[in-house]
């Protein structure tokens, strides 16, 4: 289950969605989550769901990578979307026992909590897969650099990101062999009540911590070895730069906005 989560993971490609600019890409991720609030309907989640599935597209990855990564987060979801079904109240009463409730406005909730929770993640993976961990850093560092007027270590913060979202992956992967490496060994981590399943994983925690230091040691004494001091006085190899591509996205974004707001008023 681990090797399915992409977080952090990116897969080269030179499809549309590959080309624009990182932080169009940033900007419209976190504009998206904002912008699924306005949907208060089916047909507002429709259309969400409709240009998720284009954006997808246009990645040049298969819809099947992106199901995948949603499956690691599921028990989350479906978690989620019970607690909600159940201690909605409002509307037509279908079952009833004791502070448990499904009623046709929690149904409807949950409903719409399951559509938020799954768009958020395909629209992050879209992020993740379809941008390199450099050029992460590079937009994240240009949108901060404003604050940096203020005294805002903008260039640090987005090494810092890049690379905690860098090596979410490589630990995922690192868990895995340690995971199967006790399972070769006769450890269940599938079996018994909670309590033993906590208990099996200890024994991957403390050499999962150890090899994370190690690669932790390892990059800082590389980092030092190419001379990095920070960013003050650091010039750029790669140069960010807008667009038509840019501006089409742009505008993509402002059609769904727009369409959402005629949906939640005459739908």
């Amino acid at each position: 289950m681990l090797d399915k989560l992409l977080l952090g993971r990116y897969i080269q490609s030179d499809s549309w969605i590959h080309r624009l600019d990182p932080r169009t890409k940033l900007l419209g991720s976190f504009y998206f989550i904002a912008i699924i609030f306005l949907a208060n309907n089916i047909w507002g989640y429709l259309l969400l769901l409709l240009f998720t599935l284009l954006t997808i597209s246009l990645t040049g990855i298969k819809l099947s990578v992106f199901i995948n990564g949603v499956k690691p987060m599921l028990w989350i979801i479906v978690f989620t979307v019970v607690f909600q079904m159940i201690f909605t109240t409002g509307g037509e009463v279908y079952f009833k026992w004791g502070p448990f409730t499904v009623t046709s406005l929690g149904l409807l909730n949950s409903f719409y909590i399951f559509m938020r929770l799954v768009l958020i993640i395909m629209m992050s993976t879209i992020l993740t897969l379809t941008t390199a961990p450099l050029e992460l850093t590079d937009g994240i560092e240009h949108l901060l650099r404003p604050l940096s007027r203020f005294g805002f270590p903008s260039h640090e913060i987005a090494l810092m990101l890049s690379i905690a979202l860098r090596y979410v992956p490589t630990l995922i992967d690192e868990a895995q062999k340690i995971m199967n490496a006790q399972r070769s060994r006769g450890v269940e981590f599938d079996q018994g009540g909670f309590v033993d399943r906590m208990k099996a994983i200890i024994p991957i925690l403390v050499p999962l911590f150890v090899s994370a230091f190690n690669r932790a040691e390892e990059m800082a004494i590389a980092m030092e070895a190419r001379g990095y001091r920070g960013g003050e006085g650091r010039t750029k190899f790669r140069h960010l730069e807008y667009t038509r591509n840019d501006l089409i996205a742009v505008l993509a974004f402002i059609v769904v906005t727009a369409l959402l707001f005629l949906i939640r008023i005459y739908l």
